[in-house]
């Protein structure tokens, strides 16, 4: 199944944009989930407005579709301040970030998504920007080059990133705020479900919003999707309400299983195990096997199953576990694999 077709993938798709800024929510109080992120992260912010100076800059990462971006918004409407937004591919040049950062009024927040991906000189001008609000550059060439030094208005960062480990140390260590934001339990889901149901005058049973709930991979972004494409199903179906047999044919249309399993996951699970005896087998190995790039596998397909306890990730490659079997209704293997065997993500 291509990625651009694919209904639990919590990459972001052009499908997504308009529905994520009509259901964003716009303060911590609307948000859910999270809980000790929020409270954190309301003293800060409280604390930072008594003072009146910017808040500290912050780092969020995690997972895509989690609500980074959501947070950054909510950031910047609980400050009461301009919200300005760019992307670490977007910013080319020196120049490219000069002009962001000059722009910038008192305590405006900044929200730069894919941080890690900032090419390193251009990190190198952020830094004194972060530290000292002041922007360094250099006039003229040779030896009658000099240093300037410009001030900047007092600002907030916000770096937002799924691969937190490819943020170079002295970039990290600017940032006063860093949180992880966590996957959903199935009963925040269930609320953000309904919730966004309420705002796209969708009526749902609460049966059907667990239900769907328990499919969404504890990811918001997924839940939103497949509640819009359930929408659908029951508009076409005649039915002014989704219940939980319209979730049922849904999903069965959408080869989406009980545990929210979709075509390309089953066939990456039945390729090891019927292909490769059920592992080990190496990520390009199954690659050329699925038709999927190693890249796909890595950070689309594989995640879930780690968490679901059907892969595990070995020195010698991947290994399908006993719940896997299980689920497929196949004869397990038997598979002698110690905890030192597991890599850890």
């Amino acid at each position: 199944m291509a990625d651009d077709v694919r209904f639990l993938t919590s990459a972001l798709t052009p499908d997504d944009l308009d529905t994520e800024v009509t259901l964003r929510p716009q303060s911590l109080k609307e948000f859910v989930g999270q809980q000790k992120l929020k409270e954190n992260l309301s003293i800060y912010i409280e604390a930072a407005k008594m003072r009146g100076e910017p808040l500290d800059h912050v780092m969020l990462y995690g997972p895509p579709g989690l609500g980074k971006t959501t947070l950054a918004h909510i950031i910047a409407n609980e400050l009461g301040v301009q919200f300005r937004i760019t992307s670490g591919p977007a910013i080319e040049r020196a120049s490219d970030l000069a002009a962001i950062l000059t722009n910038l009024q008192e305590r405006d927040v900044l929200f730069i998504d894919e941080i890690h991906r900032l090419n390193r000189s251009i990190e190198e001008i952020l830094y004194p920007a972060m530290e000292d609000y002041c922007l360094d550059f250099m006039i003229g060439k040779g030896p009658s080059a000099r240093s300037m030094r410009l001030k900047l208005q007092g600002f907030t960062l916000i770096g937002a990133t799924t691969r937190a480990g490819n943020i170079t140390g002295p970039l990290r260590d600017r940032f006063g705020v860093i949180f992880r934001l966590e996957m959903y339990s199935p009963e925040e889901l269930a609320i953000i479900i309904k919730r966004s149901a309420s705002i796209l005058n969708i009526k749902i049973t609460d049966e059907a919003a667990t239900k769907i709930a328990s499919c969404s991979r504890g990811t918001p972004r997924i839940a939103n999707r497949l509640l819009k494409r359930i929408r659908d199903h029951a508009l076409v179906g005649g039915s002014d309400i989704i219940d939980i047999s319209i979730v049922k044919k849904a999903f069965s249309k959408m080869d989406i299983d009980s545990l929210g399993l979709d075509e390309s996951d089953r066939k990456l699970l039945l390729t090891m195990i019927e292909k490769f005896d059920g592992g080990p087998v190496g990520v390009d190995t199954l690659s050329a096997a699925t038709g999927e790039e190693t890249v796909t596998i890595e950070d689309i397909i594989e995640p879930y199953l780690l968490q679901l306890g059907f892969l595990a990730r070995t020195p010698r490659g991947r290994v399908a576990m006993p719940a896997a079997y299980k689920h497929l209704n196949l004869k397990p293997k038997d598979i002698q694999i110690s905890i030192d065997d597991i890599i850890s993500d």
